[in-house]
């Protein structure tokens, strides 16, 4: 019979793999709670229609790459290919914007989109994501890009630069379209047939196009930023002023779009040299009209999301040991210290110190192997002459050092010299 195996593009994290996420997930959740947003869990699988009236009918995500499936009655549904629009609604349905406090919300869970696989991008794909609602003021944005420079720079991942730009409002891209047509249509013959596409659906995408030969084509193009109105203008100017005060290093890049319909203004990216071609590690914007456009009320935002697969490739080894530290073996042997040892290996975990046995061995040397394979600190050896006399063995694993101590109490006694430990 033959060996069922994984899909193309989804991976499993390995027991090895996930202390790095930990670490991850940890950070992007002490420097969310340190920034005042609260954790939302919102459903993998939503309407269709959600995606396509938030992300973009004409976008790739929704035109190639979502998951659609239907429901037994019929009904269209899509695995979440974003965080942001499942955060909105849930936002719209429970009235959140009724609540005087700013909300502001952060995610963290799998995503999915039929893509290429390749280093970084997957079909089924972790992303870490914050939403802030209800105010439009640009101290909004630089809080949000502030946070994820501040988790990404504390993660220690190399060679980070932080890009920005400005979308301008709807009616500031309505004027700068026509311009960029313009100026695409004499120069169409040199574009890729993707971007000829976008030109009739979307031609702001062709500027984001990574292909040499369009990046070339287009590096005199019109830019957004000489066509914003005066407000979008001053919003900019006091996002970049905002980011200089708090010591956060950016550069401007005039090609920078989003890849989805919903986002207005500030738009930002944050990429690494260490990841190839798909250099960016997390992005995000401002989308002031998306409450609105879902049947909510007009309630400005901004947010942004992360690749965890992308900072997972990029952490430092130095970062952590990436192993699952356990602190006890409990080498328990023979009738009497077996029975004991059961014993003994609840009350340490119940004392919040990790403990390992391996049921398997049967002789005190086939426990100590196995100690040392788990790369536990100590092994608490108990044969039936220890559960004789009330006692055990504590092993020090690396410097081979022992001491015997009363049986009685022990869990208490090791939680107490944990510190020193």
């Amino acid at each position: 019979m033959d060996m069922i195996k994984s899909i193309k593009g989804v991976k499993d994290i390995l027991p090895e793999e996930t202390p790095r996420w930990r670490l991850i997930e940890d950070a992007a959740r002490r420097w969310s709670l340190c920034f005042g947003y609260q954790e939302i869990r919102i459903p993998i699988f939503e309407l269709t229609a959600l995606f396509a009236r938030s992300i973009g009918a004409a976008t790739d995500i929704v035109e190639k790459e979502m998951y659609t499936f239907p429901d037994r009655d019929g009904t269209s549904l899509t695995l979440r290919p974003e965080g942001t629009a499942g955060t909105v609604r849930a936002f719209i349905e429970h009235n959140r914007a009724a609540n005087p406090l700013p909300q502001k919300y952060f995610y963290i869970g799998p995503m999915f989109r039929h893509e290429r696989p390749q280093a970084g991008r997957l079909r089924q794909f972790h992303q870490f994501g914050v939403e802030s609602f209800g105010t439009s003021d640009p101290r909004a944005d630089v809080e949000v890009i502030t946070l994820l420079w501040r988790l990404l720079s504390d993660l220690a991942l190399p060679d980070l630069t932080l890009e920005m730009n400005s979308l301008g409002s709807s009616g500031d891209r309505a004027a700068y379209t026509p311009i960029l047509l313009s100026f695409l249509s004499q120069r169409e013959p040199q574009l890729c047939a993707n971007c000829r596409r976008r030109m009739n659906t979307n031609p702001l995408r062709v500027l984001d196009c990574k292909v040499p030969e369009c990046r070339a084509a287009t590096e005199e193009a019109p830019q957004l930023t000489s066509h914003l109105s005066p407000e979008a203008r001053l919003h900019f100017d006091h996002v970049l002023a905002g980011l200089t005060a708090v010591g956060v290093p950016y550069r401007l890049n005039p090609r920078l779009v989003r890849g989805l319909d919903y986002y207005c203004l500030t738009s930002f990216e944050i990429t690494s040299t260490h990841l190839g071609a798909q250099n960016a590690v997390g992005a995000g914007g401002r989308y002031d009209g998306l409450v609105e456009t879902l049947g909510g009320p007009s309630v400005p935002a901004v947010g942004f999301a992360v690749g965890l697969e992308r900072v997972s490739l990029m952490l430092p080894e130095t970062s952590s040991s990436f192993g699952n530290e356990y602190l006890y073996y409990v080498a328990a042997f023979g009738e009497n210290g077996t029975r004991l040892g059961l014993v003994l290996l609840d009350e340490l975990r119940r004392m919040g110190l990790s403990s390992l046995c391996d049921y398997r061995a049967t002789t005190l040397k086939a426990h100590l192997r196995q100690a040392d394979r788990s790369r536990c600190h100590y092994a608490i050896l108990l044969g039936d002459d220890e559960a004789a006399r009330g006692s055990i063995i504590l092993r020090n694993l690396e410097s081979k050092a022992q001491e015997e101590l009363p049986l009685a109490g022990l869990s208490s006694l090791l939680k107490s010299r944990r510190p020193s430990l």
